[in-house]
């Protein structure tokens, strides 16, 4: 360890590797104690850890990882424990690649690659990556090739960019073509380079006949501000706009607007060009062409019947800056209670779990004492009153996480009728009309269908429990102007509605109707949360909810889903019957000891072999050190540097794949991405019973 005692300024040999370097147990390796290290390898060490390079050096046959501070922040998630690992378990992925390179070095050879396409996983997800790599052989004291030395430069970015360039090009490339088939056609009316340094134009007479410019002008100077003054006042903005990102940029300009003639009326014209930079990068000229467009913008505005006036338009800018401000005030105050929430929700579940648990066993181990199962019944039932509050604050706060898949709304709307019927007494007529061919949707569908029955029973509360609930659901094109500050895009979308003929609701009630803890009913009737989750849950779905109501009329609830392409998947089986365990080895990994004791006794008691972690480093520690599990049962938010996911992205890596089966009281987006887990992401939320329990952890061992 002598040789990283003292930095000498150099800030890489005090850096955190270094620090790393010096604790592991190298006894563990063929590398033996730090202490006892060759002096080759010991200054080779010394030199990767100044380079300011991604190194990673790979010591012996089995290539064992010793890397610089750049190159743990190229690892990732990876980081910490790639080193001392061997090569081809850091990267098992690539361990081909990686063991020709280790075998090629090691026999004198040197390799390198130029924007090397590989595909690597980063938080569990396989990406395309492109890297500059370079290997060359390290001498050990006696000469002979000891080790590797590998400097690693991602070039992804790089890489990306030249396709862009090139699409560029191509775009450049087009609408010169375009320009050509428009001289062919004969509808080029003019053409200009513009000096940007002096400010002026020149151009062919088609040009300034176009822009009407007096005579005693010179085709090769005429002053920009008067073909400006001409372009129509509505179209000038955008004129610019265009105009100022082609000099910018450098992307090709392609600009509609309208030019004034010499009678007052306006031609439509397409002015194509694009800006020439000087040797110094600094935009000098700026050639195009116009083309006469106006036979087709006539005919564009007769079949739309556009006939927007400039009231309308201001009228409906302000309307859509009013409601984008309500908007983000509705955001911020979200973002406050999600805060609040997420924070709460995992603790809080955690203690239902312990309680939950502890009471399903009770109830296992006192089968025939009535007074205890009473009590314990009661008692669950108030643990799933609080598991439901939590779940109702987490899915307003759009912190709940989602299974989204595609689905066809007539078999929701099949297996939600009866449901409803049942749920809401035989004195509520239920109507339900759908469209004979209905868009596909991509949701979570047990959440859209606990959403449907909220609205139910709140509209049969409204009507005192007798009248009618009209539920539909139809396709919708929506366009800009209705999306305008809704916080979504124009497109298709399908939408739901639940309308009631109940007692309805004043203006001021229906503003706060979406509030959350905000409730009409007397206390003990509701939490005030139904309306609430509703609304959480169609905006983390990407869509809108709107609530119309008139006092003695009725409520109507729209909620607006946008429409997906994707096909729909293959049938779900039906659930199985209960099925005890085998002899399949668990790990859980838990950090709460309450609920990791209440976890392992019922997981035994299904037969399950059972070994417990109470952190992600523990588990980690476990698997690399050779123990073979089925399937690793894992708390999502835990303390230490192993998280779950990484748990997660090593279980995919390994032959065969080994099943992990997420649990979480709030996942914090640690397994997700904006709160939507993927198809092969496995999730228990806290609190769960035994049966709960039992059959998912079942059904994945058994997928």
């Amino acid at each position: 360890m002598q040789f990283l005692s003292d930095n000498h300024g150099c800030v890489g040999w005090n850096g955190e590797m270094a620090g790393r370097i010096c604790a592991y147990d190298w006894s563990q390796t063929e590398l033996g104690h730090i202490d006892h290290w060759p002096r080759s390898l010991s200054s080779t060490v010394q030199l990767m850890l100044a380079s300011p390079l991604p190194m990673v050096m790979l010591w012996g046959r089995l290539g064992y990882m010793i890397y610089n501070d750049a190159y743990s922040v190229f690892a990732g998630g990876r980081h910490p424990y790639l080193l001392g690992s061997p090569v081809e378990l850091g990267w098992p992925e690539v361990a081909d690649f990686n063991r020709h390179v280790v075998d090629t070095c090691l026999a004198g050879g040197t390799l390198s690659y130029r924007s090397k396409e590989l595909e690597l996983l980063r938080d569990g997800i396989p990406e395309q990556v492109w890297m500059d790599l370079y290997y060359s052989p390290v001498a050990d004291d006696e000469g002979r090739p000891g080790g590797v030395m590998a400097m690693v430069v991602e070039t992804t970015a790089h890489v990306i960019s030249e396709r862009r360039r090139q699409a560029a090009e191509d775009a450049y490339r087009a609408d010169n073509e375009r320009v050509r088939l428009a001289l062919n056609a004969g509808a080029l009316i003019g053409s200009f380079v513009w000096d940007l340094e002096a400010d002026v134009l020149s151009g062919d007479e088609r040009f300034a006949r176009t822009f009407s410019y007096p005579a005693e002008y010179e085709l090769a100077n005429l002053p920009s501000y008067i073909a400006e003054s001409r372009i129509h006042p509505d179209d000038l903005s955008w004129v610019r706009e265009r105009v100022e990102q082609a000099v910018k940029t450098g992307a090709p300009y392609n600009a509609e607007y309208r030019v004034m003639r010499p009678d007052g009326s306006y031609l439509w014209v397409l002015a194509s060009g694009c800006c020439e930079f000087n040797e110094k990068g600094r935009a000098f000229r700026f050639p195009g062409v116009l083309i006469d467009i106006h036979e087709r913008k006539t005919a564009e505005e007769s079949l739309l019947k556009f006939t927007r006036n400039l009231e309308e338009r201001v009228a409906n800018e302000v309307g859509a800056r009013l409601a984008a401000e309500e908007q983000l005030r509705q955001s911020q105050k979200l973002e406050a209670i999600g805060g609040l929430t997420g924070g709460v929700a995992h603790d809080f579940n955690n203690l239902l779990q312990v309680i939950a648990g502890n009471l399903h066993l009770l109830a296992r181990h006192e089968p025939d004492n009535a007074n205890v199962q009473r009590r314990v019944k009661a008692s669950i039932a108030a643990v799933e009153r609080g598991a439901k509050l939590s779940s109702q604050l987490l899915a307003f706060a759009r912190r709940q996480p989602l299974s989204p898949a595609v689905c066809d709304p007539r078999k929701i709307f099949d297996g939600l009728e009866e449901l409803m019927q049942r749920a809401l007494g035989e004195t509520i007529q239920i109507n339900v009309n759908i469209v004979d061919e209905p868009w596909r949707l991509h949701v979570d569908r047990n959440q859209l269908e606990n959403a449907i029955l909220n609205l139910a029973i709140n509209a049969r509360d409204a009507m005192r429990g007798e009248g009618t609930i009209d539920l539909s659901a139809e396709n919708i094109a929506l366009d800009r102007q209705f999306c305008a500050g809704k916080g979504i895009v124009a497109g298709d979308y399908v939408r739901v509605a639940v309308q009631d003929t109940g007692s309805g609701m004043s203006p001021e009630v229906l503003a706060q109707a979406f509030e959350p803890f905000f409730t009409t009913k007397a206390d003990g009737q509701g939490t005030g949360l139904g309306l609430s989750m509703v609304f959480g849950f169609v905006k983390q779905s990407g869509g809108h909810i709107e609530m119309s109501s008139v006092p003695g009329e009725g409520t109507r609830v729209q909620m607006y889903f946008p429409r997906s392409l994707r096909a729909l998947p293959g049938e779900t089986a039906l659930p199985t019957a209960h099925q005890r365990g085998g002899h399949e080895t668990v790990l859980v990994v838990e950090d709460n000891e309450a609920v990791r004791v209440s976890v392992v006794e019922l997981l035994r008691e299904e037969g399950y072999q059972v070994l417990t972690a109470s952190n992600g480093d523990i588990a980690m520690q476990m698997l690399l050190e050779g123990l073979v599990v089925d399937l690793i049962f894992t708390d999502v938010v835990m303390p230490g540097l192993i998280k779950s996911s990484d748990l997660a992205a090593w279980a995919k890596v390994q032959n065969p794949q080994v099943a992990v089966l997420f649990t979480s009281g709030h996942t914090r987006d640690i397994i997700s991405r904006n709160h939507q887990l993927s198809p092969d992401t496995h999730l228990l939320s806290k609190p769960y019973g035994p049966e709960a329990l039992t059959q998912m952890v079942r059904a994945v061992l058994n997928g």
